[in-house]
């Protein structure tokens, strides 16, 4: 009778969660489809990230902006940022969002909504119940690349081509030339040799 009993609150309570809880479905973000066109680096699937956090647009794009140092649009499901973005940054700044506007401190899922107390923004938590305040931090700088290292591998986007016929990307202040490479294409090339800010790179086929 007990275990009977136990059965029935358990099936009402699994009833009156939200639908997105009870499923259980797992929760993940898209991979960042990165390239350049021109002087602008575009994020291709930017709507489809934004449907996956569950924000507003315009609220993920204005965190990414801040966080990134530099100006951006809205064109179609596209994000454009001004100047040339490493796909690595711009997959460290969604991870950063996700982590501050979308999971829950306590048990980790997703199914959060934003309120507002006054000016304090709160996280409030439909798994759990937990509501935390949000920690925005004001004026981030743009990551500042480390110096490479030969035999490592760095995702890069071939900014334009060299007179051999080798992509040139730039990474901090360096100049790597990556053979056999198109440009504005986003490859993995492991560093071969460096010779003061010039390295080559080979490309890396998963």
């Amino acid at each position: 009778m007990a275990d009977q009993d136990y059965a029935s609150l358990l099936k009402r309570a699994k009833e009156k969660l939200p639908e997105k809880v009870a499923t259980h479905e797992r929760f993940t973000i898209p991979e960042a489809v990165v390239f350049l066109e021109g002087k602008t680096t575009v994020l291709r699937n930017f709507e489809d990230i934004v449907h996956a956090v569950n924000r507003e647009t315009q609220h993920v794009l204005a965190y990414l902006l801040r966080e990134l140092g530099t100006a951006g649009i809205i064109d179609g499901r596209r994000a454009v940022f001004k100047g040339r973005v490493s796909p690595t940054q711009i997959e460290d700044r969604i991870k950063g969002y996700v982590d501050t506007y979308v999971l829950c401190s306590e048990c980790k899922r997703p199914d959060t909504r934003i309120e507002k107390d006054g000016r304090i923004t709160i996280l409030e938590c439909d798994a759990c119940g937990a509501h935390r305040p949000v920690a925005v931090r004001k004026g981030s700088k743009p990551i500042r690349e480390k110096a490479l290292e030969e035999g490592k591998i760095y995702e890069v986007i071939i900014q334009d081509i060299g007179r051999k016929g080798d992509g040139i990307a730039k990474v901090g202040g360096y100049t790597i030339f990556v053979a056999g490479t198109a440009k504005g294409a986003t490859v993995k090339a492991e560093i071969e040799k460096i010779a003061g800010k010039i390295a080559f790179a080979r490309v890396v086929r998963e």
